[in-house]
């Protein structure tokens, strides 16, 4: 395969792959979204924020 040929193909290969890759990662969260153990982020600090501290009230 000549140079011609190969840097466009190679474009659109990664095109593609990081196309795929996006629509996998949309299509896990849109499934964890009905979940309610989304993350143990969330699950973590998923209670009420805490007061302000002495002085920091804007």
């Amino acid at each position: 395969m000549n140079s011609d040929v190969l840097i466009p193909v190679l474009a659109i290969a990664t095109l593609a792959i990081v196309i795929a890759v996006a629509l996998w990662q949309r299509a896990r969260v849109a499934q964890s979204r009905n979940d309610p153990k989304r993350s143990a982020f969330t699950q973590a600090h998923g209670e009420a924020p805490r007061p302000n501290r002495p002085g920091t009230e804007h």
